[in-house]
């Protein structure tokens, strides 16, 4: 049963009113997704939501704020996703970053083209986290007590 649980972080990224996005391919259909990822064995929840954000877009980021947690079902592989969000400021475009072989290509979306797109958004956490943060629905990064 464990294997059905899945920890993972994502990031919500604005710069110039757009949102760094990804699109992968998942199940044979492109998805759009925030860069989002696992948690690995022994490793600092925040630290994680750099590292996937890195490896899914190239960016450097620097984690601000929490937005929440999130759970989500999915039928096709019979996992449960729980999920920590977090807003990240981007830093800078790390030329030199190896891009996670899943990730077909990362963009900048404002959050008219994200609404329009809707149904091709990996789960509907995507759009969840997103409103939240224009909602101002952001937490301090205090609540976290980890001791990696």
């Amino acid at each position: 049963m464990p294997d059905r649980i899945h920890l993972t972080v994502a990031t919500v990224i604005e710069h110039n009113n757009k949102f760094l996005m990804v699109k992968e391919t998942k199940f044979g259909e492109q998805v759009i997704n925030q860069p989002a990822g696992h948690v690995e064995p022994g490793e600092d929840i925040q630290k994680a939501a750099v590292r996937e954000t890195l490896e899914e877009t190239g960016w450097d980021v620097r984690i601000r704020g929490f937005l929440g947690f999130s759970t989500h079902y999915a039928s096709r592989n019979g996992v449960t996703y729980y999920r920590l969000s977090f807003v990240a400021e981007p830093l800078g475009f790390n030329e030199d970053a190896q891009i996670d072989q899943d990730i077909d290509y990362s963009l900048w979306m404002s959050l008219e083209e994200i609404r329009a797109s809707k149904h091709s958004l990996r789960s509907d956490m995507v759009l969840r986290c997103i409103e939240d943060y224009c909602a101002g629905h952001i937490y301090p990064l205090e609540i976290f007590r980890d001791g990696l």
